[in-house]
């Protein structure tokens, strides 16, 4: 049974019974207890019919269980059947039952599928490979004059992977724009205009329908475009469908798109009952999607629309919430320097939970606050959040810690980092730890195969080869086979010599533990070798069954032959070296690999205590620990616009420092608009002001990490690659207010 003791600002919510209400919610305000609460109230009520429903919908699927869970916890404690009368769905999910209900309408078939992210990002990858080998003039187009295109293949590879992210954008952007191929070719036609990166665009988005089409698929973007479609083209299903929800209650309003926005908008109608809650400083996925906060505050301020707060929270300490209000205060004041990032940061501050809360605030612990003024070079940060680790963890098996990363690549160094403690973490990375390895293992293997000749790549197997099994009894005698495979001067004359006798003679130690480990391992190359000739699925899948015995690793390597016999289909021409390459990008956390994942399911920090979760910061949304790890807080992973701050989205082998995801979606916008002169606007223009939108979702992203801390609260930073960076601008003046405060305590 759930209790719930409503604050008072929670009590003039769960007083609403009709309308539009627009609920700014600050972290740890109990937004979701609050929903699912009045969404018990409204079932109870006399508002809703028998064969009516109250929708809810949220952003994630993990969200769609917990307010399942605790409106079924709120019915049984009234005395009510659960499940009756709700339905709790994501915005995809929503727009998938729409659609599924009526395919013939928006033009589907009844067996229609619907592609998930790997899938979708596998066709676009092969579409602009294949379009980049037609137009290699593109790439001289765009990159540096200095650059040697034709024989570099890390820098084309590099290329295709921008041009992959920009056609992505650029589709996504169309669709959230409701233009197809077609529909864009005409504009380009209406304007008697034509520009490179459009082409591209539309030439990628042609492709990529044609392949969706001879799928007889959709991807995620088309299923929220035609669920839209499908309610504005038959007003007597958009009449059902409001009967059915006369009540539409929604999670994550900030994170909701143009479309998303408009689908709720058709279904709640002019004068229905919709209740909108959300926190528009933790808007951190504008980069991935079509998202924006402003949306919501539009919809808050509009005159018909029923504004509320809920200012109270009882995650934090109050140290931990007055550091978080005076980075709202100060980006909000004259003292910010940059005046475009003023408006990022929205009213209310959060407000400590009232005196005799059932949820306080833990004990406020200002000494359990760490702001690190000290420059620290990248590795030595990664030893200094392990080393604490390694002294704070045996005293607080209790509690729970996370390290936040605002980068995948971080978390996979922050990762090694904790093992070579003998810290085994937890972790929410595009990919564990397990699939890394495995991939990194048989990238070096088919390096190896395909220059059998050179020595340093046989030395990198076995050292990758031994790092994984990790067997304690071949502690001495590694390192001593590792020194004979690098003072080999020929590789082929340990795999592969003219007896045995010649072979001994390579060797220091004639006989025992080494000799057997040498012999053992030749053994298994030469096995590969003689596989070398078979289908790179083929070839994978051999020395994944040689190599590995665990279950999961067995079966990663299983899933990635099917990876590499899709990339085999999609580029005949590739030989070993670039299929070793696609692999090393999977275990590099630099390409996300679908396989085994807790995201559906979500994730309970109270399930981990004692353990020492390493998570990215968007992924760590909505969750809270006891101690948090905020790293690499500088100018590079959090610009705030000013001179000497360097942006992700600017690769360093485009000319001219261009973002150009953000110019071709300029010139999209330009299109659409039928703008001749934006068109054709100096490039460049696009890159400056994707540097601000930029800069204010970082920011969001720092506010957000902050908030997760329940007790205790470190930061860091470091000086990047080349030594060069600086704190970020916010991290310098919690810095400046931290030290003043404590200075005034003393």
């Amino acid at each position: 049974m759930i209790h719930f003791t409503p604050r008072p600002a929670q009590k003039r919510i769960l007083e609403y019974t009709r309308g539009m209400m627009g609920i700014k919610a600050v972290p740890g305000s109990g937004k979701t207890h609050t929903l699912s609460y009045l969404a018990s109230k409204l079932l109870l009520s006399d508002l809703i019919r028998e064969d009516q429903e109250i929708l809810i919908v949220t952003l994630v699927n993990s969200a769609v269980e917990n307010f399942s869970t605790r409106i079924a916890g709120f019915i049984k404690s009234f005395g009510l059947l659960p499940n009756t009368g709700y339905r709790v769905r994501t915005l995809h999910g929503l727009a998938h039952e729409i659609v599924r209900e009526r395919p013939t309408l928006v033009g589907l078939s009844d067996d229609f599928q619907i592609l998930d992210e790997r899938e979708s990002s596998l066709i676009l990858n092969n579409i602009v490979s294949n379009w980049v080998h037609i137009h290699p003039e593109f790439i001289d187009l765009y990159t540096h004059p200095e650059q040697n295109t034709s024989h570099n293949f890390n820098l084309i590879k590099n290329f295709e992977f921008t041009l992959v992210d920009t056609a992505t954008s650029f589709i996504r952007k169309a669709k959230d724009e409701q233009q197809t191929p077609d529909s864009l070719r005409r504009l380009l036609e209406d304007l008697g205009a034509s520009h490179e990166l459009l082409d591209f665009g539309i030439s990628i988005y042609e492709e990529y329908h044609r392949a969706l089409h001879y799928r007889s698929a959709i991807d995620f973007d088309d299923l929220i475009r035609l669920a839209l479609y499908a309610l504005e083209s038959d007003p007597e299903y958009l009449e059902r469908l409001r009967y059915r929800w006369p009540y539409i209650l929604e999670d994550e309003a900030q994170d909701s798109s143009r479309l998303q926005e408009m689908i709720l908008n058709r279904l709640a109608g002019p004068t229905g009952n919709w209740v909108r809650v959300g926190d528009p400083n933790q808007a951190i996925f504008e980069t991935f999607t079509t998202a924006h906060p402003r949306y919501l505050l539009n919809f808050i301020s509009r005159p018909d629309v029923i504004s509320e707060e809920l200012p109270n929270s009882g995650r934090s300490t109050t140290s931990i919430i007055s550091l978080a209000n005076h980075l709202i205060e100060w980006s909000r004041s004259d003292g910010n320097p940059n005046p475009d990032l003023r408006e990022t940061l929205t009213l209310p501050l959060i407000d400590p939970a009232p005196p005799n809360d059932p949820q306080p605030n833990p004990p406020d612990r200002p000494d359990r606050i760490f702001l690190y003024q000290q420059a620290l070079e990248p590795d030595k940060e990664l030893q200094v959040i392990a080393k604490s680790l390694s002294t704070w963890l045996p005293e607080n098996q209790d509690k729970t810690v996370a390290i936040l990363v605002p980068r995948n690549e971080r978390g996979v160094k922050m990762v090694d980092a904790l093992k070579a403690y003998q810290i085994e973490p937890v972790e929410l990375l595009r990919s564990s730890l397990s699939t890394r390895q495995t991939a990194d293992i048989l990238a070096a293997i088919l390096q190896h195969l395909a220059e059998p000749n050179v020595r340093r790549h046989l030395v990198e197997v076995y050292r990758k080869i031994s790092a994984f099994e990790d067997d304690p009894e071949k502690e001495t005698i590694v390192p001593k086979v590792t020194q004979i495979l690098r003072d080999c001067p020929y590789p082929e004359q340990l795999l592969w010599p003219l007896n045995r006798e010649a072979w001994l003679e390579l060797l220091p130690e004639q006989d025992g533990p080494v000799v057997e480990e040498m012999d053992a391992f030749c053994a298994m190359i030469r096995k590969w070798h003689k596989a070398a000739l078979l289908p790179v699925n083929q070839l994978v899948l051999t020395i994944s069954q040689n190599l590995f015995r665990h279950p999961i690793d067995l079966a990663l390597g299983h899933k990635l032959a099917i990876l590499m016999s899709t990339a085999a289909g999609n580029h005949p021409e590739w030989a070993l070296p670039q299929f070793s390459h696609e692999l090393q990008e999977i275990a590099s956390n630099r390409r996300k690999f679908v396989g085994f994942s807790t995201e559906d399911v979500g994730f309970d920090p109270a399930l981990h205590k004692g353990k020492v979760v390493v998570s990215t910061i968007h992924k760590a949304k909505g969750l809270e620990w006891d101690r948090i790890y905020l790293l690499s807080v500088n100018q590079y992973d959090f610009p705030f616009g000013m001179p000497g701050d360097q942006y992700i989205g600017e690769k360093w082998f485009v000319r001219g420092h261009m973002n150009l995801q953000e110019e071709t979606l300029d010139k999209l916008t330009a299109l659409i608009d039928q703008d001749r002169g934006s068109l054709y606007m100096e490039e460049g223009e696009a890159t400056l002001a994707a540097r601000t939108g930029y800069a204010q979702e970082r920011l969001r992203l720092f506010f957000v990490g902050i908030t997760r801390a329940r007790s205790e609260l470190v930061i860091t930073w470091n000086t990047g690659k080349s030594g060069d960076n600086q704190p970020s601008l916010p991290l310098m003046e919690l810095i400046r207010f931290w030290q003043q405060r404590q200075t005034h305590n003393e």
